[in-house]
């Protein structure tokens, strides 16, 4: 049964990771889409694009250390 535990937690892990993977993906899209239409707003646009990245990738690590935690606990 531990075997499952381990499966569960890489499964999750991998669920993380693709996640992540698409959500920086589709932001760092749309904003390269916004400054190829305007490429003046280049500054705006990149300042508003760094903070949701960046909540969104501490998010991602956060769930792979509690992921970590739970087979390293187990």
């Amino acid at each position: 049964m531990e075997v499952i535990h381990y499966f569960g937690a890489a499964l999750g892990l991998g669920l993380i990771v693709i996640g992540a993977g698409l959500g920086i993906g589709r932001l760092a899209a749309a904003a390269a889409d916004g400054i190829a239409r305007q490429p003046e707003a280049t500054d705006k646009i990149t300042g508003a694009v760094n903070l949701p990245l960046f909540l969104l990738e501490g998010v991602a690590i956060l769930a792979e250390v509690f992921v970590l935690l739970i087979v390293l606990m187990k």
